[in-house]
Parts: C-alpha cells; structure tokens; sequence
C-alpha cells in the first residue's frame, strides 16, 4: 500500500499514489545540496539574477500543465491556477530586478574605525514545508528570495499536492539553476522532524496552520534554527460609516470566496458599524447570489470544491458549532445536483448574530463561509478586529482615505491591511502577521535577508598607538 494517494476532490476519484523516500535516500539529497551550496554561493548577484529569470521563463512554458495539475490536486479553479502560475512569474521577475540592490554591501562611516561594512551572506540549506492552497505560489514565495540569497531549498509539500511539488521540481530543473539546489522531499512527519536536526538544515520555514508552526517551530527551537512561520488567521474587513458601500460589498464578496474560500489572507469576519450594517447586508448577500459553485475547470465556475472532503467537515462542523451557540445564516447558496457526489463541494454561507464564543468568531473558518459581525461604532469595530489570538491581515472601507491609513496604522494590530480593496499580495511589500499568525517577513525585501548571515565587518583601519 502506498503512503500517499493524491485525490480529485471534484470527483472524489484517485489521481496517483507515491511512497516515502528512505532514510538514506533523504540524507543522499540533503549531502548533494549541500555540496551545490558550497558552489553557488561563489557565483555573483548578478548571475543569480540571471537564473532567476530563467526560472520564470520556464515556468511560463509549463504554465497550462502546472495549472491544470493544481486544480486536479486541489480543486481550485483553472482561472484562479493560471493567475497563481502568473503570480509566482511575477515574484521571479521582481527577484531578478531588485535582489542584487537589496543584498548589496552597507558600507558606514562610524567613529572609530575607517569604516564599517555590513554583508549579507548565505548560511547554506532552507527547508520549506509548505501547504495546499497555493500549490505553486507558497513554494515561489520562499524558494526565489532564498536562491538569490544564494542559499539552497528543499521542500515538503502537503500530501495532497504531492504531484505539483515534483512538477515545480522538474520546471526548476530544467532552468540554469543546478538541480541539487532544489529538490522536492516526500517524506514523512517523523522524516522531517530528523530534517529539521540535521546539521546541513540551517533555516526552516513553515506556511501552515497556527497548530503545526507550533509544532515545527519548537522542533527548530530544540536544535536553535531561525525559523519564518506564516500561520493561519481570521481577517477582519471594517466597513466604516462612510464607506463605499457597493465597493466594500464587491469586494468582500471577492476576498472571501477567491481561491474557494481557502486564503490565509482571505477576508473571514467583516464588521460592519451599526449605521450601515442592514445595507451591507443585503448588498452582501447580492453579491454572494453572484457567486456559482462547480466543476473548477469550466469557464463559468466561480467556486470549485474544498481541497478535501476533510477539509469541508471541518468546516461545516466549525458552522455547526457556531449555529448551536446562537450564529444565525443570512445566506446559504445551493450546491448543482449534478456535481459528482463524491466531490467536496461546499455552499456559500453568510453567518451573522456573531458571538464572541463561536468558531465564526474566534478561530479560522478555511472555506467559503462568511461571520457578518455588527460593530456600535468605528472603535467598537477595531476592537472586535483585534479580539482575536491571529494577525495576518485585514481591511478598512472608508471614502476618507487619509482617515482609514491613520486608523489601520495605529490600530490596526495585523501584518497587512488593504484599504478600500483587496491585492491579495504583492511582491514589494512585505507578507507576514503577528500573535498566532506567525513571526518573520517575506517578499518585498525583507524575505531575501530573513535567512542570511548579517555579517559586520569592523574596519579599523590602524593599530592603536
């Protein structure tokens, strides 16, 4: 029997089944990438940034395969995986363009010496464990800022999206890149706990549930290597009294059911102050009657299944749990009869008379489902936004776009705020959270230093007299 069957979980049917590599194999490959390592550290920013771009060049090449796969794996539409595959192009190109500024040397006049150098050097293996839902941008988001830090990766996909790591693997390997400096691992719980001791792993860096970085982050603690965890999270959207209503409708409806509902950074609680709350509602609901549950590789499907059938008890339990201690459903679409049975197909669902000991409330609900949460007034609103252990992201409707910048900078306590809209992400800013949503930065900048060795260099210049 086989230790992994992947699962179409539009039709419930078996895609291809794998089997752990061995102990020796994993050590083998971890001995290569290190040797590799060792080389191209030597080669300049510039060449790097070459390769880079090589990268992105070939994955546009393979860009229908890999969509196709990933919406097979996961479910999620073929529209939204072709915009992903552009997405992780679009974080090669930025990488090319802007690495070799952002690692250059930081040379400093300071008292005392001749002067100071700081230098960003690459400290050897990065080891990614990464999720379902993005199966190609999660592995884009950490694997480019670390190659152009000179550093190499290995990777752990999620069990479900094991055939998409390999591919990204192959595309990777057909690139300049040397193919040691990239290898897709599968393995095991136990098999990556003895990844994370081995001395040649000198960062590790989890996208996941707020549950497992605890778990991963400890293991790394054990043996002292930095970690970057992206946890989960429960957004909040402020809807302000002088909000653009029909926007902030539009794209609420939009930031909460992209990608199936299963975002990190999806909206999942929008609170809404009192004034506004009954009109929001009802444009809300508009808005989600738009929506269309389906088969995700038809062009007129707007939601496809949940990545499992797992995945949708959980939430459908979290939605049950919530109605038992009083959550009321504003809205519940209908699922088409004539989707397969066996397929993870989830309705769209607006809860609301939110209460502060509900799943809707106080944990993460993965999958398209909505908590509308009303608010007496504009601090009301950020006080409900921050009663919560996550912080990832967040966003606030108000015409007065000066006003909304101001509140969500300096009451906001979240890592990424979308004023009047939702971007998602953003190769040049900086994607991360705080609380239970994690700790350490990537993109814009900031996630090529957050596995590299700030070395100073204190040049003094003359012996003392």
């Amino acid at each position: 029997m086989s230790d992994i069957t992947t699962i179409n979980p539009a039709t419930g049917k078996e895609i291809k089944s794998y089997d752990y590599m061995s102990d020796a194999e994993v050590n083998k490959i971890i001995e290569a990438s290190h040797q590799v390592f060792l080389q191209w550290r030597e080669t300049s920013h510039e060449e790097r940034a070459k390769v880079i771009t090589s990268i992105g060049d070939k994955l546009i090449e393979h860009k229908e395969d890999l969509a196709r796969l990933m919406t097979e794996e996961r479910g999620k539409t073929y529209e939204h995986s072709l915009q992903e595959v552009d997405l992780c192009k679009s974080i090669c190109d930025y990488t090319a363009a802007n690495g070799v500024a952002a690692l250059a040397d930081d040379e400093r006049d300071l008292e005392g010496l001749e002067k100071g150098i700081i230098t960003y050097q690459p400290i050897g293996i990065i080891y990614g464990i990464q999720p379902w839902n993005y199966p190609a941008y999660q592995v884009f988001r950490y694997t480019i800022a670390n190659l152009m830090a000179g550093n190499a990766i290995l990777l752990k996909h999620a069990a479900n999206v094991t055939g998409s790591g390999l591919l990204i693997e192959k595309i990777l390997h057909e690139s300049d890149l040397p193919n040691d400096l990239f290898r897709t691992l599968i393995i095991s719980h136990d098999q990556s706990e003895q990844i994370i001791a081995n001395d040649k792993i000198r960062g590790v860096t989890l996208t996941g549930s707020d549950k497992a970085g605890a778990v991963v982050a400890q293991q790394a603690a054990k043996v002292l290597k930095k970690t970057v965890m992206e946890l989960g999270s429960n957004d909040a959207f402020i809807v302000l009294e002088d909000a653009d209503l029909e926007l902030a409708a539009t794209t609420c409806a939009h930031a909460r059911l992209y990608n199936n509902g299963e975002t990190c950074v999806a909206a999942k609680r929008f609170i809404v102050v009192d004034s506004v709350y009954d009109e929001f509602r009802e444009l809300l609901i508009e808005k989600f009657k738009g929506y269309k549950v389906g088969d995700p590789m038809q062009e007129t499907t707007d939601v496809g299944p949940m990545s499992s059938t797992q995945q949708r008890e959980t939430l459908q339990k979290q939605v049950q749990e919530s109605i038992d201690k009083g959550a009321k459903v504003a809205y519940s679409s209908d699922v088409d009869d004539s989707l397969p049975k066996e397929g993870a197909y989830q309705p769209l669902v607006i809860l609301e008379n939110i209460s502060e000991d509900q799943p809707a409330y106080k944990d993460e609900l993965f999958g398209p489902v909505a908590s509308l949460i009303r608010a007496k007034d504009e601090k009301d609103a950020f006080r409900i936004a921050n009663d919560s252990r996550y912080g990832l992201g967040g966003g606030v409707f108000s015409k007065d776009e000066d006003k909304a910048i101001r509140l969500a900078t300096k009451y906001f306590d979240t890592g990424m705020i979308y004023i009047n809209g939702y971007s998602l992400v953003q190769p040049g800013l900086p994607f991360g959270g705080v609380k239970d949503s994690g700790f350490g930065r990537e993109h814009g900048g900031f996630g090529i230093k957050e596995f590299v060795n700030i070395k100073a260099l204190h040049v003094v210049g003359k012996a003392p007299a």
